[in-house]
């Protein structure tokens, strides 16, 4: 298994894939949003701004541009919890810089059976990578194993279809903020 260090992910981002990065969003919280100011004034009712010249934004708009796909599924629970109310509030961000980003209720992925898939990106069907979130420096490890990488392929191909795109998904659930 091949180990990506915290400091070294945006590069991976850069340099890591050749088509796809396909990205599965399972947790209800992310200590990373969490500790950001813009996410304490989030909960104290300030509206994120649109981000558009953040390093991950920068290297999005750029890989997008660039003919590569960048996607992801974000699971939401009913209610929604502060932190997946804030993912949603700042989707906008991600959308500008050619991401797509589409939401399913946790409970449709439970009864798909998608719900304990984990968290995780999936690069060009062929490389597995999951965030160590119990290591303090919040390392990516990769892994090309084939059962692993197939069942990823395989959530990924149930939770696209059955996922609603950001703006149908914000039209039906009460306001983020």
């Amino acid at each position: 298994m091949d180990v990506v260090p915290a400091a070294q992910i945006l590069g991976f981002f850069r340099d890591g894939f050749e088509h796809t990065a396909w990205r599965l969003e399972t947790r209800r919280e992310y200590a990373a949003d969490q500790a950001s100011e813009e996410y304490k004034e989030f909960l104290q009712g300030v509206t994120p701004p649109l981000d558009d010249d953040g390093p991950w934004f920068t290297n999005a708009r750029a890989q997008t541009a660039d003919g590569r796909r960048i996607e992801r599924v974000r699971l939401v629970d009913e209610p929604p919890t502060d932190n997946q109310r804030y993912l949603l509030a700042t989707t906008p961000s991600n959308i500008a810089a050619g991401e797509d980003i589409r939401y399913m209720h946790r409970s449709k992925a439970a009864t798909l059976g998608l719900a304990d898939a984990g968290d995780f990106w999936l690069f060009d069907s062929r490389v597995l990578a999951r965030f160590n979130w119990a290591d303090a420096e919040r390392r990516m490890e990769l892994t090309t194993a084939p059962e692993q990488v197939l069942r990823a392929c395989q959530v990924r191909d149930a939770a696209w279809h059955f996922a609603i795109p950001y703006e149908e998904f914000i039209s039906r659930v009460p306001s983020p903020m």
